[in-house]
């Protein structure tokens, strides 16, 4: 049996959508190694959608492993310890942004430059209430941006949140394998 490909699976603070990734991610742990990783506010912060302790414990459940939570704990996973790709599920709009603009200042952000020295892909599951105002820019930016691809998204409530975009956490293993294959998932838009 060939060894599994190594996968950051990084979690943001868009907390309404961690039952959908946590409900897909047992596909991918079942496919990948999984490092998980996740950014300070996402680890300490409690919220109406769970308490962070809860999401910490399942996370490290479904990876095996302690959750990497600081900027010095993402840094090796660059050079000292490779993945193959690394998932941003969620991506809010706030990382979203300053991956955009080269800001490292979350373990998350880190862990994607790191990442991306390597010239390895890392894969945007998009959640975040502005992804067709504010997030806009940022959005076309990265789309243009070598070694990151997206899952495929949507607006996930068009009359309510005209301007909010959700990924299709159905869709995590495809559009990674297809990002490990040098490709983006099609269509990005659904």
């Amino acid at each position: 049996m060939a060894e599994k490909k190594i996968l950051g699976l990084a979690l943001c603070g868009s907390y309404c959508t961690y039952e959908k990734l946590f409900a897909a991610a047992g596909e991918l742990a079942e496919h990948y190694e999984l490092i998980p990783i996740m950014s300070e506010t996402a680890a300490e912060t409690d919220s109406r959608f769970g308490r962070a302790a809860e999401h910490i414990k399942q996370l490290m459940d479904l990876c095996g492993r302690p959750v990497v939570t600081t900027i010095a704990e993402a840094e090796p996973l660059g050079p000292a310890r490779p993945m193959d790709a690394l998932l941003i599920a969620p991506c809010t709009g706030n990382t979203l942004g300053k991956l955009a603009h080269g800001i490292t200042d979350s373990a998350v952000l880190m862990a994607a430059k790191a990442h991306l020295r390597n010239g390895r892909p890392v894969i945007l599951a998009l959640s975040t209430n502005d992804g067709l105002s504010g997030s806009a820019e940022n959005i076309a930016r990265l789309l243009n941006r070598k070694h990151i691809y997206f899952v495929p998204f949507g607006q996930d409530d068009p009359v309510n949140k005209p301007c909010s975009l959700q990924a299709d956490f159905t869709r995590l293993r495809p559009a990674v394998e297809a990002a490990l294959a040098g490709q983006q998932l099609q269509p990005i838009l659904k």
